[in-house]
C-alpha cells in the first residue's frame, strides 16, 4: 500500500477503536490519509449503531464535518443487538452517507462481512433484513431458539448484508455515481469481538474444526484484514464492485470447494 493511494483522502471507519477497525484506522493515518473515527467511545465521533437515533446521530456528524473520499463500515461484533448493529447499522451508515460519498473524484465503500455468513439461516430473517423491517427481523430471532440464538443471529446479519452488496452494488445509486462497494468477508482474527473463542481451550479447537485456516494460521492479525479493506477503499480501486471477498485464511475454499463453479 503506498502513501500517494490515500494522501488527501478523508476516510470515515466505523469501529475504530478496536480490532479490526483500529488496524483500518492505523495503516490509512500512516499512509497520509484523514480519518474519521466513529465507535461506541474513544473515537472522534461516538454512536451507537444499534439504534435509530444512533445512526442518524453518525451520519449528522460525519455530513458536518466536510466532503468524505470512503466509508467503511466495520463496527460489528456484540453480544446483544446483533442484527441491530451488524445489518441494520451497517446499511444504514452506508445509504445515510452514500449522497455525501458521491461528492468525491473517486469514492469507494466496504462493509466487513464474516465467514459466519456460509452458515444457513432463516430465509425469513434474511428477507426481513433485506425489505428493511428492523422489527419483523428481530422478532424472528427472538421467537425461535432452533435459529442459533448469537451466534445464528451474527451469521444472519453477515449473509443478508452479503446479499445486500450484491443487490445494490451495480445499482445507478451505486456504481453509475462512481462509487465502488464491496464487502471483506473475515475469518476468525485476534481481536477484543472474537475472545470468546479463546476463552477456552474447547471452543477455540471447536472454532477451528469447523472453519479452518490453512493459509496465515488461526487466528489471523486484524491487520491482514486492513491490508484488503485499504486497498478496496482507495482510490486505486478501479474495477471492483459488488464482490464478498473473503480475507480467510482459506476457510471457505475449504468449506465450499468448487461448488460455486460446477
Amino acid at each position: 500500500m503506498t502513501r500517494s493511494e490515500h494522501a488527501g483522502r478523508t476516510y470515515v471507519v466505523t469501529g475504530s477503536a478496536s480490532g479490526i477497525g483500529a488496524a483500518t484506522a492505523r495503516l490509512l493515518r500512516e499512509s497520509g490519509a484523514d480519518v474519521i473515527g466513529c465507535d461506541l467511545s474513544g473515537a472522534e465521533i461516538q454512536a451507537d449503531l444499534s439504534t435509530p437515533d444512533g445512526r442518524q446521530s453518525l451520519v449528522d456528524q460525519v455530513a458536518s464535518r466536510g466532503a468524505i473520499d470512503a466509508v467503511l463500515s466495520i463496527a460489528g461484533g456484540g453480544k446483544t443487538g446483533l442484527l441491530q448493529t451488524n445489518y441494520f447499522g451497517a446499511v444504514a451508515t452506508l445509504e445515510g452517507l452514500r449522497p455525501l460519498l458521491a461528492q468525491s473524484e473517486s469514492p469507494r465503500a466496504v462493509v466487513v462481512s464474516s465467514t459466519s455468513s456460509l452458515s444457513p439461516a432463516d430465509e425469513r430473517v434474511l428477507q426481513a433484513c433485506l425489505d428493511g423491517d428492523e422489527a419483523a427481523a428481530v422478532a424472528y430471532v427472538e421467537a425461535d431458539p432452533s435459529a442459533g440464538g448469537a451466534a445464528g443471529a451474527y451469521g444472519a446479519a453477515k449473509r443478508a448484508l452479503n446479499r445486500w452488496v450484491r443487490r445494490v452494488a451495480p445499482t445507478p445509486e451505486w456504481a453509475q455515481a462512481g462509487i465502488a462497494l464491496n464487502a471483506v468477508a473475515s475469518g476468525v482474527v485476534d481481536t477484543p469481538a472474537a475472545s470468546w473463542i479463546f476463552a477456552s481451550e474447547e471452543t477455540r479447537i471447536a472454532v477451528e474444526t469447523a472453519a479452518p485456516q490453512p493459509f496465515g494460521g488461526f487466528p489471523g492479525r486484524p491487520e491482514w484484514v486492513a491490508e484488503l479493506i485499504c486497498w478496496l477503499a482507495g482510490a486505486g480501486n478501479r474495477f471492483v464492485t459488488g464482490q464478498i471477498i473473503f480475507a480467510d485464511g482459506g476457510a471457505e475454499t475449504k468449506l465450499i470447494g468448487d461448488l460455486h463453479w460446477r
